[in-house]
């Protein structure tokens, strides 16, 4: 999920980052509540109004902002991306930061087009050892979705990640946050979204480990060093290419 075509100076990649996370809590924050509202006390309902605009805004997001900052706008993206040099690791903490930052920010947006304070914090319990696991889950997937497709078809990533979040939110028992900076921002609302401040810690936890754990399947599983003997490397790449993918064999 990186810009090679033009290189933006730091303050403008982390002003994107800021300003993509912001969208995407604000989208995620207000659909839950706009869900709620309308549901009608049918909590599936809710729950497919919160998802169907979450995974649309991130195609939009990924798309708009990836050429400027990357698109990470989680800092566990940001994390797997400087573990494989893909990012500067120098770069980890201030990404993050923004993200972070970006993501309180969405929460007041949602609650002054709704009316609500602007600041609260959620009272709903997210908690337990499942929670933690479909946490770990989700953020494995995502990582796993992310470095697969950068690597066979870079040009699908938005819609990859966005399908990958929406399908996530149905087969997660936590309704798949995947994300630090998004967790911290959805503490800050009472509402369909919220997760309570003391459930927040072990949600990071988990995500950072099925971040590190994604990662570390991917290195295994795209490294092409076990290619037949004698058979040469063009040869290789055009057995085990996928028909119809142009960027097959190009490293994100």
């Amino acid at each position: 999920m990186r810009g090679d075509r033009l290189i933006f100076p730091l303050a403008k990649r982390l002003a994107a980052e800021c300003l993509g996370t912001g969208l995407l809590v604000t989208t995620v924050v207000g659909s839950g509540i706009m869900g709620e509202k309308l549901a009608g006390g049918n909590v599936a309902l809710a729950l497919l109004g919160n998802t169907l605009p979450t995974g649309a805004i991130l195609v939009v997001l990924i798309l708009a902002l990836g050429p400027i900052s990357g698109a990470h706008f989680n800092p566990a993206v940001s994390l797997v991306m400087g573990l494989r040099k893909e990012h500067p690791w120098r770069e980890f903490v201030p990404y993050a930061g923004a993200q972070i930052l970006g993501g309180c920010l969405g929460t007041l947006v949602a609650h002054g087009m709704f009316e609500l304070p602007l600041f609260e914090l959620a009272v709903k319990a997210r908690t337990g050892s499942a929670q933690w696991f479909a946490e770990f889950v989700a953020t494995f997937g995502l990582i796993v979705t992310i470095l697969a497709v950068a690597r066979f078809k870079s040009d699908a990533i938005p819609v990859a990640v966005g399908l990958y979040i929406t399908a996530a939110y149905w087969f997660t028992a936590s309704t798949s946050f995947a994300n630090p900076a998004v967790t911290i921002a959805r503490a800050l609302t009472d509402s369909f979204a919220g997760i309570a401040p003391g459930d927040v810690p072990m949600f990071i936890v988990a995500q950072s480990c099925g971040a590190l754990a994604g990662l570390a399947l991917m290195h295994w599983l795209l490294t092409a060093s076990d290619a037949p003997a004698g058979l040469a490397a063009s040869e290789t790449r055009a057995r085990f290419r996928a028909p119809n993918f142009d960027n097959c064999g190009n490293t994100p």
